[in-house]
Formats: structure tokens, C-alpha cells, sequence
């Protein structure tokens, strides 16, 4: 029974922060191409990582 309260906090405190960074992102001028380039960037050194086992 904690589980569910433990989890239904979390679940919360999760639909809290991304409400709150949805409120953010469009109040606020942001670089969309140094996020999406951000994001590019982890997303092919984690594919490499697991194709190479380097890194």
C-alpha cells in the first residue's frame, strides 16, 4: 500500500514539473535549434555507444 502512495506522489510531482516546464517553454523565447541539437547529440552518442561499446 506505501507503493501506490509512494508512486501516486511521484506521478504528481511528475505531471507538476512538466505543466510547469510546458508554462516556461512558451512563455519564454527559446533556441529550439540548440535544444534540438542538444538533444541530437545524446541521441547519437548513446546509439554509438551501443553499436561500438566505446565510450
Amino acid at each position: 500500500m506505501i507503493r501506490f502512495v509512494i508512486m501516486g506522489l511521484l506521478f504528481v510531482a511528475a505531471w507538476f514539473l512538466v505543466t510547469r516546464a510546458i508554462q516556461f517553454a512558451r512563455t519564454r523565447q527559446i533556441d529550439w535549434t540548440g535544444v534540438a541539437f542538444m538533444v541530437g547529440f545524446v541521441v547519437v552518442a548513446l546509439y554509438l555507444r551501443h553499436k561500438t561499446g566505446i565510450g
